[in-house]
C-alpha cells in the first residue's frame, strides 16, 4: 500500500500504515549520534521535545505526512520519545494500547488520576481524545524480523479501550502483523491499536523516535504539557 490515497484508507481501516523512506538517511545518522547523551544507560526517554534536532525532525515529519493526507495540518507535536533496543538493553512489550498522554488536568472534577513520568504529568483521557491522536515511529536503524519489531493487531483501534481478556481474544481472532522497516521509514498508527514487541533475537540495535501528534486544544479540562506547531 504505497500510494498516498491507499495509505490513508489503510490507516483508517487497519489503524496503521508504513510510509517507506519518509526521511533521508544521512541526517538520521547525525540525529541518532546526537541522542547518545540523552540515554545514560536507559532504554529511552519521553522528553525529547527539549532536543532541538528532534523538534526540527518532528516539523519535517508533520509537513511530509500532512502533504500525504495522513495528518491534519492543524495538528501539533506533543511528545517525542526515543526507544533504544540493543544487545545490552533488550526488552519485550506485552500486548497493549497507548492510553496515556502528556497532559495536565485543569478541572478538579475530572476523574483522571495523574501519574508522573520523567518529571511530567500523564493522564489516561477519554477514548475520544485518544482517537484524535496519531503516533509516528521514525526508524533510526533497519528493523528486520530479528530486531524485535512491532507487532500490531489490524483494526483493533476501532473498539475503544480493551481489557486484557478482550485484547487477547481480539488478537486470537484477527491475528498479528509484524511491522519491519528500514532506516528512514515511518510507521504511523493510532494509539488505541493493539501492539506488542518481542526481544530482539540478534545483537542488533533498533532505535525509534516515536512522535505523538494531536489537536492543539483538548476537551475535558485537559492541557498538553508542551506543544510544537
Amino acid at each position: 500500500m504505497t500510494s498516498a490515497t491507499g495509505q490513508v484508507a489503510w490507516l483508517d481501516e487497519a489503524g496503521y500504515a508504513l510510509v517507506p523512506a519518509l526521511l533521508p538517511v544521512e541526517p538520521l545518522h547525525e540525529i541518532a549520534q546526537s541522542l547518545e547523551p540523552w540515554l545514560r544507560q536507559a532504554v529511552g526517554s519521553r522528553n525529547l521535545l527539549a532536543h532541538p534536532q528532534c523538534r526540527a525532525l518532528g516539523a519535517q515529519v508533520k509537513a511530509q505526512l500532512a502533504g500525504m493526507g495522513l495528518l491534519a495540518s492543524s495538528s501539533v507535536l506533543v511528545q517525542c520519545t526515543l526507544f533504544d533496543k540493543n544487545a545490552e538493553r533488550n526488552w519485550l512489550v506485552p500486548l497493549h494500547q497507548d492510553a496515556s498522554i502528556p497532559a495536565s488536568v485543569t478541572m478538579p472534577t475530572a476523574q483522571m488520576p495523574v501519574v508522573m513520568k520523567e518529571g511530567e504529568p500523564y493522564v489516561q483521557p477519554p477514548v475520544d481524545v485518544l482517537e484524535s491522536l496519531l503516533a509516528v515511529r521514525v526508524h533510526l536503524d533497519d528493523c528486520g524480523a530479528d530486531a524485535g519489531p512491532l507487532r500490531v493487531v489490524p483494526g483493533s483501534h476501532r473498539f475503544g479501550r480493551l481489557g486484557e481478556p478482550e485484547a487477547l481474544a481480539m488478537r486470537a481472532e484477527r491475528g498479528e502483523t509484524t511491522c519491519m522497516a528500514a532506516i528512514g521509514d515511518a510507521l504511523v498508527m493510532r494509539p488505541l491499536l493493539l501492539h506488542a514487541s518481542s526481544r530482539a533475537r540478534a545483537p542488533v540495535r533498533r532505535r525509534v523516535l516515536h512522535f505523538l501528534f494531536g489537536p492543539e486544544r483538548l476537551p475535558h479540562g485537559l492541557v498538553w504539557n508542551s506543544t510544537e506547531p
